[in-house]
């Protein structure tokens, strides 16, 4: 039996959801995951100190005893965000980075930002604080066809770049040839994170034969060609590209409705799936640099230590799994992977 062999992963990207739901997500991260960095587009956000150390409590007391997970927090990002509170949240040493949501682009993102250059302020604190800037790389225009308003995004993040060239910033869960080009063109303070959806399907999984509201997210999934990009740079070895799987969790009832809710739920069984991916493109000696160490340099943490382990073993996963008082689909739902972790790590 074949096996792989990985430094304990960290998930760069997350959605974990609050109250009753916390119950499955946290878990089937933290069984996998060491870490994971945490979204702030709860209802209603994370944007003060206060409420994001409460969240965390919660997601803490959530973590089954069998595990050790950390959750590092962010902050969302809001047009009334000022530098002193960037000062303050820096002070804290509890929050890894700022979240920034151009208002509208996705789930629960109305109280995002509306104007950018209104924030350049608190960039630069953010800048001189040193912490990260992670955006969701799309314009809200509305005028905007969905399958370019991240290729729209390019010139405003470039401006941010160009000015702040010392403030590291993560272009999240990439979709297109042109943000991967455009990564590659920046300096090492610009990375980027991609989804194992976005690896796994295109827009044809999406509309082809149907409309699937399983495989509805946003960034939407994008033409073959964006896909196989992503795959390159995924498999690639550049430390500028690494895992965070935007795993975003809606119940049936919300995702099958006459106005569905974006987002994919992935973190039943994330690594397998992105050991799909590499294997498809045989190159799995890559994950463990995408996995398990490009993150922690970027965010200047340590290195796991702790070993995971995937067998080549094909199981099929479950068409629908608890959550909360109703059911969630996830993603390879009834189908059938090749890849699954041994959960003895000992």
């Amino acid at each position: 039996m074949k096996t792989v062999q990985l430094t304990q992963p960290d998930d760069a990207h997350l959605h974990l959801r609050d109250g009753v739901y916390l119950k499955t997500t946290v878990p089937a991260t933290a069984k996998q995951f060491a870490r994971a960095i945490v979204m702030p587009n709860l209802k209603p956000p994370v944007t003060t100190l206060d409420a994001l150390i409460a969240y965390k409590a919660r997601i803490l007391s959530a973590i089954p005893a069998e595990f050790s997970f950390e959750p590092l927090m962010t902050l969302y990002l809001t047009d009334s965000t000022t530098p002193q509170q960037i000062a303050e949240v820096a002070a804290s040493k509890e929050v890894t980075a700022i979240k920034l949501y151009p208002a509208g682009v996705t789930t629960h993102s109305e109280a995002g930002v509306k104007e950018l250059t209104q924030l350049y302020p608190v960039f630069a604190a953010m800048e001189a604080y040193d912490l990260p800037l992670l955006i969701h790389g799309e314009t809200s225009d509305p005028t905007v066809d969905i399958f370019d308003r991240e290729r729209y995004f390019l010139d405003q993040m470039e401006s941010i770049v160009q000015k702040f060239t010392q403030l590291r910033v993560v272009f999240e869960h990439i979709t297109t040839q042109e943000a991967v080009q455009f990564v590659l063109s920046a300096s090492d303070h610009l990375a980027a994170t991609i989804t194992p959806h976005h690896l796994l399907l295109n827009r044809n999984h999406l509309l082809s034969g149907g409309i699937r509201p399983h495989y509805y997210c946003l960034p939407v999934l994008k033409r073959r060609q964006h896909q196989e990009a992503l795959l390159a740079a995924a498999t690639s070895g550049n430390k500028k590209f690494f895992l965070g799987t935007d795993s975003a969790p809606h119940t049936v009832s919300t995702k099958e409705a006459a106005c569905g809710c974006a987002g994919i739920y992935s973190a039943h069984a994330a690594i397998e799936l992105y050991a799909e991916a590499f294997d498809r493109a045989g190159a799995l000696d890559k994950l463990e640099g995408f996995a398990s160490h490009y993150a922690a340099d970027f965010y200047r943490i340590a290195r796991n230590t702790q070993q995971i382990t995937l067998i080549q073993k094909p199981w099929k996963v479950a068409k629908a799994l608890p959550f909360g008082d109703e059911i969630v689909v996830p993603l390879w739902a009834g189908d059938s992977l090749n890849w699954q972790l041994l959960e003895n790590r000992e």
